[in-house]
């Protein structure tokens, strides 16, 4: 029952209208944008640092070994390699300041930035996967769609307070 008398309406108004909101996936709190950042900073960190101190081992093993994403399309590239490290350095960067601060404005440009980044790179690797084993496409597909997901809770409106 949705409303028992007309005293008690504005009651359960209240509890259907936050119930509502806490379903609704359009208010994102500070603390998940938080959280979300700084997980996207750890990939960035083992990446950015990987790619810019050994640009053949990450060319050559990158994600796992015997599992060679980057080196199967095509020759190896150090300075492309070591940019590709340096580009993920400054997501963490930002991704990090972002979480040290934790102002609405910065976390979402740092979901920005991911975005900017991430969106081009997953329909990249969409339309380049016909050299890689079933588990390789599957694992590309869920790790940059993944990545793109994550970068967008950043860039939704933030929901103060607990309401």
């Amino acid at each position: 029952m949705l409303f028992r008398s007309a005293g008690n309406s504005v009651v359960q108004f209240r509890r259907l209208s936050r119930i509502g909101r806490l379903s609704r996936p359009d208010c994102v709190s500070i603390q998940a944008k938080r959280v979300v950042l700084a997980i996207l900073a750890v990939t960035a960190a083992l990446v950015g640092v990987w790619a810019s101190i050994a640009p053949a081992g990450f060319y050559a093993s990158f994600p796992l070994p015997g599992h060679p994403w980057v080196s199967a399309l095509g020759p190896y590239n150090e300075h492309l390699t070591r940019d590709v490290g340096d580009l993920y350095l400054a997501l963490l960067v930002v991704s990090g300041w972002a979480v040290l601060r934790g102002t609405p404005e910065l976390l979402r440009l740092a979901g920005v930035a991911w975005l900017v980044f991430g969106v081009p790179h997953l329909i990249y690797h969409v339309r380049h996967l016909d050299m890689f084993t079933t588990a390789d496409r599957v694992g590309n597909v869920v790790a940059l769609g993944g990545t793109v997901l994550l970068a967008t809770l950043p860039v939704l409106p933030t929901r103060f307070g607990r309401s």
